[in-house]
């Protein structure tokens, strides 16, 4: 399996020694150069999402979708981008102008900052701390708050209710999402994403082969809650347009609502790789014990191993939302705090006990 960090340290190298720059510089360059191109690969899986998300609609639906705007209508997202982005931006009277001018950011930079997390390949991982699972929901969270702000700035009570909805929506969900990680931390015995990866590496190494049953367990639950946390259909009570208009974000015009809608759609992508990081080996490729069949796999590029996996758990999650009703608040906090959280508790307990007596899978 290639490893990237060859190609970073020969960029660094080509910047300190045969340039001449000086450390100060050399970091700078890397910074600008790894945050661009976060940035365009962030706005580029949007776009990707975003034609996804309505062909696998239409499908659902026995439709075509986009078709007019260039071949099979692949140029439809760009027509609709560039309106969004030549769109007039005005503020609600009376509303609060910092909150409603903040919002949006807060909302952005967190799903940046949690897309920032994911190990695209072997040595391509642009945050790995050491403690990369506790600081990835961390950052995560600052979306909450941004929701938040938004229902509470724009001076609309439909915005506030959804606000509200969203909030105590994404902080509920979030503590199975937290669980089923810790759940996977206690069998690698790391919080490090790439160390996660590197412990899947191998014949049945995924940590739904490793763990059998409480993996399995756990990885379905996180696609639950990471679905609801994504404010996700059938828990898009935040965005119930049928009775809140279009939710916290109601009172927002042009790239003020292209943030929130750019989030939304990245926040899908980020928890399925976040699975397919986790639960199904990253960029580690199938290995079953067989050294040929193992050879050829290893010959595939890691990114082309996460990328596949992630959006193969996307097309899950849309073939989710485009088949159940929406749910009413009060029975998606009822899933929540009476079936899943208990469930992941329990299921937290069974992994401890399973490492403990060394019945995983090694």
């Amino acid at each position: 399996m290639f490893d990237f960090s060859i190609v970073t340290q020969w960029f660094d190298q080509l910047l300190r020694l045969t340039i001449g720059c000086p450390d100060w510089l050399a970091i700078l360059i890397e910074c600008i150069l790894v945050g661009t191109a976060i940035l365009v690969g962030y706005a580029l899986i949007a776009i990707v999402l975003i034609f996804m998300e309505r062909k696998v609609c239409a499908y659902f639906q026995c439709r075509l979708g986009p078709m007019r705007v260039g071949y099979w209508g692949l140029l439809q997202v760009f027509a609709d981008v560039l309106k969004m982005l030549i769109k007039e931006i005005f503020i609600v009277d009376r509303a609060d102008k910092l909150l409603y001018l903040v919002a949006p950011l807060l909302v952005i930079i967190g799903s940046v900052g949690a897309f920032s997390f994911l190990p695209w390949n072997n040595g391509a991982t642009v945050l790995d701390f050491n403690v990369g699972v506790f600081l990835l929901t961390a950052v995560s969270s600052i979306g909450v708050v941004g929701i938040f702000l938004a229902g509470w700035g724009s001076n609309n009570k439909y915005s506030v209710v959804s606000a509200m909805r969203g909030a105590v929506q994404m902080i509920s969900y979030e503590m199975s999402l937290c669980l089923c990680l810790i759940t996977a931390v206690i069998l690698t015995g790391t919080m490090q994403m790439s160390g996660i990866v590197e412990a899947q590496t191998g014949p049945w190494k995924w940590l739904i082969f490793q763990g059998h049953i409480p993996a399995i367990i756990a990885f379905f639950v996180f696609l639950i809650a990471g679905n609801a946390e994504a404010n996700r259909g059938p828990f898009d009570m935040a965005e119930a347009e049928s009775e809140l208009t279009a939710g916290h974000h109601t009172e927002y015009s042009g790239m003020g609502f292209g943030f929130f809608y750019l989030a939304e759609f990245l926040n899908l992508f980020i928890i399925a790789g976040i699975a397919a990081t986790v639960f199904l080996g990253g960029w580690a490729p199938v290995n079953i014990g067989i050294d040929a069949f193992d050879e050829v796999m290893n010959y595939i590029p890691g990114i082309f191993w996460f990328m596949g996996k992630a959006f193969f758990l996307v097309w899950i999650l849309m073939w989710i939302k485009w088949t159940f009703p929406r749910l009413r608040i009060d029975q998606i906090l009822k899933l929540e705090w009476k079936y899943l959280m208990p469930l992941a508790l329990v299921n937290l307990v069974i992994m401890t006990v399973v490492v403990a007596l060394g019945l995983y899978i090694k």
